[in-house]
């Protein structure tokens, strides 16, 4: 059979047949492990053509709403309090990073919401923190992250200034971390930070906090 009219229950069995895992099975294909578990399963069990035969079928009648299983549930909700409250794309991240687990961002806003209530950022009438003010450059410069599909933006600010360094890096790591510090310190923010405020995510831990000590 060509290559081009393989579908991807076919490339599934052909590579496990080559000895491929379930894990790398999906990252060819782009799909879940559990999926290419459960594609393997149906064709261990009825034969490719069968197999093949029966989902061709199963498409033809009313689609019902993907569930999404309790286990991935309760890593979306452990991975939030872990990484203390930190937003849909960041737990999108770790799932795929630590569990090869895909799910696209408004799903998980939609599992948080089953436990959480999940308010907007600029909701009014909310009790918040203080909110920090400078009288002088250098004073406060908080630093953030924002998930831009593979690649994560590191940002910083003078918030007397207005002075912003921004840079991009392929993971959201502690030592991604602390290639921004030192590249915004020495390019940007020269001279001693009275404050450096985050929001105490994991790629502001480890690296960065012994780097800003020093």
């Amino acid at each position: 059979m060509d290559m081009q009219t393989l579908t991807p229950l076919t490339l599934a069995f052909e590579l496990a047949e080559q000895g491929l895992s379930h894990t790398k099975i999906a990252a060819h294909l782009g799909r879940h492990r559990e999926t290419i578990g459960l594609w393997l399963k149906g064709i261990a069990n009825y034969g490719l053509a069968g197999f093949l035969d029966r989902h061709t079928q199963a498409k033809k009648g009313p689609r019902r709403a993907r569930q999404v299983p309790a286990r991935i549930k309760r890593l979306i909700w452990e991975l939030r309090v872990r990484e203390h409250d930190c937003c849909g794309q960041k737990i999108a991240y770790f799932l795929e990073r630590e569990y090869h687990v895909r799910l696209s961002v408004p799903k998980i806003y939609e599992i948080l919401a089953e436990k959480y209530v999940i308010r907007s950022k600029w909701r009014k009438n909310q009790k918040r923190g203080a909110v920090p003010t400078a009288s002088r450059a250098r004073a406060v410069i908080p630093m953030d992250t924002v998930a831009c599909g593979h690649l994560f933006a590191f940002t910083g600010i003078d918030i007397y200034t207005k002075e912003a360094e921004v840079m991009l890096r392929p993971t959201l790591t502690s030592n991604d971390g602390a290639a921004f510090l030192q590249t915004a310190m020495s390019r940007r923010f020269t001279g001693h930070v009275e404050v450096l405020q985050t929001d105490g995510g994991p790629e502001f831990k480890g690296a960065v906090a012994q780097q800003a000590l020093d």
